[in-house]
Order: structure tokens, then sequence, then C-alpha cells
């Protein structure tokens, strides 16, 4: 279909060799609501990337609007269940019975993922004022991105369900949540760096997880600690802080949860890019200049000295 595939670009910030290249994906969308998409696109982003760490580190980010033509508009079970729409990439919600969750065909994702030079984050955008998504965190694929996210695109909650499935595709978190028909977790230590099994006393003793940041005030309200109640489990599993986005939308990343993100951000985006060209030689009175990542602080050296007096400074 015309137009179906076309990569247009929302934020470029760099080459995509060194920035995390954020691809957002419309399903729902039909030929003629391409530019809807895109406005969405840009309006969801904007959202986004004001919220902590994104903020800080805006500048490693590229942002692409990936358009894939759906036959009809809309996605299915919205915006009862039963109801079935032909859509590009299969968004549909009442997943695994839940209605909430917003689910797609990954192979579908992965055809049109792979249009774009280097996805490192992909964003299902579905056409949808209903409210919902999902975060795939167990996705590697060949075309270089690590996991998928799903939202709505018009719904008051969208931007905040963006950033946290995001918590689960790029950093890996788990839900802090729980239901208590769950019950108490006996299983294994969860791979997920933001729930354990642990006390803050086993943490901080066994040097294990989140034990940097226990007693330091996070910037989601309250100490950083182990309390219980996590992975869905009530009982038996330990989360950093009370009430993090992990939990609750609308709240701050706990700090266990910005390291993991920003540890996200930097498996795909380098911490300093170079500004001047690296192909030819630098005359003794020239200047280097490079662009360094949010928080890093610089040491140069010429021939393997350091030269001190440029210490920290980024020009």
């Amino acid at each position: 279909m015309k137009g179906d595939g076309d990569v247009v670009p929302i934020v470029q910030a760099g080459p995509t060799a060194t920035k995390l290249d954020v691809v957002f994906i419309g399903d729902g969308y039909t030929a003629s609501q391409q530019e809807d998409f895109h406005a969405d696109v840009r309006a969801k982003w904007a959202k986004v990337s004001a919220v902590e760490p994104y903020a800080s580190y805006k500048s490693l980010f590229n942002v692409w609007a990936l358009d894939a033509v759906s036959r009809q508009s809309g996605v299915s079970n919205d915006p009862t269940n039963g109801t079935v729409k032909d859509t590009a990439l299969g968004s549909a919600f009442f997943c695994d019975g839940i209605e909430r969750l917003l689910c797609v065909d990954t192979n579908k994702v992965e055809s049109y993922a792979k249009k774009a030079a280097d996805p490192d984050l992909v964003i299902v955008l579905a056409n949808s004022t209903k409210y919902g998504g999902a975060g795939y965190n167990d996705i590697t694929s060949p075309y270089g991105y690590d996991g998928i996210a799903t939202a709505s695109s018009d719904n008051a909650q969208s931007d905040q369900v963006v950033v946290h499935e995001t918590g689960h595709s790029l950093g890996k978190l788990a839900d802090e949540y729980w239901y208590e028909e769950y019950g108490t977790y006996t299983g294994a230590e969860p791979w997920e760096s933001n729930i354990s099994k642990l006390t803050a006393a086993q943490l901080t003793a066994q040097k294990k997880k989140w034990y940097r940041w226990i007693g330091r005030t996070s910037p989601d309200g309250g100490t950083v600690g182990a309390y219980e109640g996590g992975g869905y489990h009530p009982r038996g599993l330990h989360r950093p802080t009370k009430d993090s986005i992990m939990r609750t939308l609308g709240r701050e990343f706990n700090l266990p949860g910005r390291e993991a993100m920003i540890a996200g951000f930097h498996r795909h985006a380098s911490v300093v890019t170079a500004v001047t060209p690296t192909d030819q030689a630098v005359r003794r009175d020239g200047k280097v200049r490079v662009r360094a990542a949010h928080g890093i602080r610089l040491r140069w050296s010429v021939d393997g000295r350091e030269v001190r007096r440029a210490r920290g400074d980024l020009v």
C-alpha cells in the first residue's frame, strides 16, 4: 500500500550508530490517517521526554515514525471485547483476558521495525482512546531492539503508560504492584533488578541488586529500602520504594529504576560522541570537541598523558 513502511524523522539528535533510536510504529491508522499518526508521535514523545531520566538524557535519542497502513481504523476489542479490526500489527485489548492489556503480533512488528535504519526501542502506538498497554521485555531482535512497548494514542494516561512500559522493555524492570490472589511468592530469586526475595538487611549484607541505594531519598518520595509486595505477589517479594511509576502511573522512577533506565539508554547510545572529525590530525593549537551524556565528567589525554587543565571540560 502507498506509504506503507515509510520512515519519517521526528527528532534527529545525531548518527543512528551513536544514538538510541526510538521507532514508533502506528497500528489502526489507515492511509489517510498517517499524518494523524505523526502528530500523535510528536505529542507522545514531548510528554515522555519530559519525564526523568528521559529529560536529562534527551540528547541521546533519535525518534522516528514508521508508517504501517491498516485497512481499518482502530484496534480489535475496542470499544468492546469481540470487536475485530483488520490492522497492520494485529493490536488487540483483552489480551490474556485482561481488558487493559494491549498485545500485538510481534512478528508483524518486526517485519516493520526492520525497515528503520537502527531500531533500538520500538513503541507501538495503537489508534485508540482506550486505556491500556503492554511491555515485552523478553524480546531480542536480530535488528537491534530488545523490547517492545505498546500504548494507546489518545488516552489521557497513555504517555504515562509509555513511560511505564518502556520501564519493562528498555529498563528490564518488573512491575512493583501485586494482586492479593497471587499469594506468597515461593520461587527463585527474580532476575529483574527492582524486585527481590531479600530484605534490606540481606541486600546490604550480600551486596545484591539495589543495596547501594538503601537509605537514600528517592525522587518518587520516601527512602529506598525493601518494601514487601511486588512482581504481582503481595508477600515474599520486595520492591525498592513504596510507590514508583512501576507501581502507579504518574509517579517517578525510583533511584534503582532510574539507574536501570540509564543503563538501558547506554546499551544503545554512546556516552561520548566526537564533534571534531576523527579521521584527521589535530593541530597543536586546535580544539577537540565532543558531546558527552548527562552527568559525564571527562578526562583528556594526549599520547597517553592526561591534560589536567582540561579535566571536566566538554569543549
